[in-house]
């Protein structure tokens, strides 16, 4: 739900009835994700589940929703009944839960996510029956909320405080997944949804490479900062897919400014001055990407430097550079692309082979620890 709040909310506020069909499980191959959603308001179909292959299913499921208030969990694909007359083409399954998110506090997580800060919603997939689509909103810290109440867990046999436990350990992974309990012999799955605020690319060096990152990071759901210690080049004008241009030298912003796992920095210039003291920063910190532009022997001889500086061997191990992966990229736009396909195949732990060379499924299971943007 939380992928498609911003519709969500649009059709509440126009008093659409409305019915989300959330992806739970990928079972085999599959276009999307798991925590995908497409929803029917008012007869019109927002979002997408897999690309069009189980879409008609999928607007059949909400209709009977809708119609009698009762939330289902399905699968469609092939090695269902259904399959014959709507599988995926691709070949794999999904399994989805079906049901009418109602609530206050439910509309009050869409809207966080709206806004792009965290939010986190779990929805009842298996368990006791009187549960099964209905959904607990994470509420950042302010306690179990949502359609089910304290006494109605306890009524199930389920303790709310493990529920909220495990709720809030799994919205604190950023990725959407399932998640089992069992409290005194009563099992409960919940389907929990996780968006945290969008990861940042901190692209130092105010060049023609940076605005082409900018643009193709921003297009990936990265926000997107250019910094460079030069004002007249470190301009909102020249780099307009920025979210935010900083005029400053490239190590104190670092120094001052938060990351996390999940932050990219791409150093673009080619000035010891610059790059030596970022590099310093950005490797003493658990980023997932540090690279940096140049050619071989600047590579080499800046590895050699951080070295004399006394950074470790196995910190100067995580800087990739040259950046990006063999493209034969040559223009900006061009190396954007090759550099973002590095970051993606470094999160996500992707080979960068051509797909015709490899074997398995094409679209991974991503990890709690590489999942997210």
């Amino acid at each position: 739900m939380l992928e498609i709040a911003e519709r969500l909310l649009t059709a509440a506020r126009e008093g659409e009835p409305v019915a989300v069909v959330t992806v739970t499980e990928v079972l085999g191959s599959a276009p999307r994700d798991i925590g995908t959603s497409m929803a029917l308001a008012g007869g019109h179909v927002l979002g997408s589940i897999s690309g069009g292959c189980v879409e008609a299913a999928a607007v059949e499921a909400c209709e009977r929703v809708l119609d009698t208030g009762l939330a289902e969990v399905s699968r469609f694909g092939f090695g269902d009944d259904e399959a014959l007359a709507v599988g995926l083409a691709c070949g794999g399954e999904l399994d989805v839960v079906v049901h009418i998110p109602d609530s206050a506090c439910v509309r009050a997580e869409l809207e966080e996510a709206a806004r792009g800060r965290a939010a986190g919603i779990a929805t009842v997939v298996g368990g006791p029956p009187a549960l099964l689509g209905r959904s607990i909103a994470w509420g950042a810290g302010r306690g179990l909320a949502g359609e089910i109440a304290d006494r109605e867990l306890r009524d199930a046999g389920l303790e709310p405080a493990r529920v909220r436990a495990a709720i809030d350990a799994q919205v604190a992974t950023g990725v959407s997944k399932g998640v089992d309990l069992e409290c005194d012999g009563t099992p409960l799955r919940l389907f929990v949804e996780s968006a945290l605020p969008a990861p940042r690319l901190l692209l130092f060096g105010a060049v023609e490479f940076a605005a082409a990152l900018a643009a193709a990071g921003r297009a990936l759901g990265y926000r997107v900062t250019v910094c460079d210690a030069r004002p007249a080049f470190t301009t909102p004008e020249r780099f307009p897919d920025a979210h935010e241009v900083v005029p400053e030298w490239p190590h104190l912003y670092l120094a001052g400014t938060p990351t996390d796992d999940r932050t990219v920095v791409c150093v673009l210039t080619h000035d010891d001055r610059f790059d030596l003291p970022l590099l310093r920063e950005a490797l003493s910190r658990p980023l997932a990407y540090i690279g940096a532009l140049g050619s071989r022997r600047t590579a080499e001889r800046r590895r050699s430097a951080l070295l004399d500086l006394g950074l470790p061997e196995e910190a100067v191990a995580r800087l990739h550079s040259p950046m990006g992966l063999d493209l034969g990229a040559a223009t900006p736009a061009e190396t954007a692309v090759s550099v973002l396909a590095e970051v993606l195949a470094v999160r996500t732990g992707g080979t960068g082979i051509a797909l015709r060379e490899t074997e398995g499924p094409i679209h991974r299971a991503r990890t709690e620890a590489g999942a997210g943007l």
